[in-house]
């Protein structure tokens, strides 16, 4: 159950931040390669690129690769939420009844390379149709998919099934640096804020809070990683299955700084932040929220024949406390 809400969550945040998923992708593939100055900016920021998305592409193009978007959420971070709400739950993370930094970092890290493997082909197809647009405002390499399951059989019937994972290299870092990022602050921020006595222990807000402060840690963590992933990616190949530009990960990360400098593997860094801040927090807050309501859930159910009367006195409760909730 624990991968099923890990889900469930995590697509929840999906479909509020897909647009800017589109935007970060864009701005990241823009210039790739190319010193500063020397390309055309069909991006100036954030705001600019959403509103030449909308413009020139519709209101669609900036929900481009949604259902991609969503499979892979709910995969990626039912496998690497799940697996460390299990690890969580084993008692694992906690030295001397208090979390330890060291072992949620690691944790979170072990939890993301899972998810990132599992994830990898549909996060391919993703990127691939997030970056296709109108030729007169394209970045990039463009691929020309009719949706996820044409991409996915495309590419198979091409490259074989190794082909699907190609990028890999770059999603495992770019995942299991994130994941180590945000689980470990998201755990030590929500004990924190518990600490301080600042919101009610099980109160919505704690978990909000920690979220907060975790998209912060994780956008500058990872930003580097997912240029390096979104171009890898992204990159046309040859008949083999090559990359024609970048042999893999550390090829990438030295040719984009040798190029374009420190600030080219931090492109996109305000789209990155618009996109993974909101993400990690509704996330997070989803997935706090669903386990609460989950266990809830469990307390309510009888153990045995002796326990019914028990608890439908509870359930009718809970039902009444409703009522008056909606009155």
């Amino acid at each position: 159950m624990d991968f099923v809400l890990s889900g469930a969550a995590a697509c929840g945040a999906c479909l509020f931040t897909n647009p800017l998923e589109v935007v970060k992708t864009r701005m990241q593939l823009q210039g790739e390669l190319q010193s500063r100055g020397s390309y055309q900016v069909y991006y100036r920021n954030v705001f600019h690129a959403f509103y030449t998305i909308g413009k020139v592409d519709g209101l669609s193009g900036l929900q481009k690769g949604l259902a991609p978007g969503l499979v892979y959420q709910f995969f990626m971070n039912g496998v690497r939420l799940g697996s460390y709400a299990i690890i969580e739950s084993s008692g694992y993370i906690h030295t001397n009844g208090r979390v330890s930094a060291a072992k949620t970092t690691a944790a979170g890290a072990v939890a993301g390379v899972v998810g990132a493997v599992m994830g990898s082909p549909v996060y391919l197809v993703k990127t691939h149709l997030q970056s296709q647009s109108t030729s007169c405002i394209a970045v990039g390499h463009q691929y020309k998919h009719q949706g996820m399951v044409h991409a996915l059989t495309a590419i198979y019937r091409q490259h074989g099934i190794l082909g699907l994972w190609r990028g890999s290299s770059a999603a495992v870092p770019r995942v299991s640096v994130g994941s180590a990022a945000q689980l470990s602050t998201f755990s030590s921020a929500k004990e924190l804020v518990i600490d301080l006595q600042v919101f009610p222990k099980n109160s919505w807000l704690v978990a909000l809070s920690a979220g907060m402060i975790s998209s912060v840690v994780v956008v500058l963590a990872m930003t580097p990683f997912d240029v390096v992933s979104t171009r890898l990616y992204n990159q046309p190949v040859d008949q083999l299955g090559k990359g024609q530009l970048y042999k893999g990960f550390a090829d990438c990360f030295s040719k984009t700084l040798r190029k374009e400098g420190l600030m080219g593997l931090y492109k996109g860094l305000g789209a990155s932040y618009f996109r993974l801040g909101p993400h990690t927090i509704l996330s997070l807050f989803f997935w706090d929220e669903l386990r609460k309501l989950y266990q809830q859930l469990l307390n309510l159910i009888p153990k045995d024949a002796g326990d019914v009367h028990s608890w439908r006195k509870k359930a009718s409760n809970v039902a009444d406390r409703t009522k008056k909730h909606q009155l």
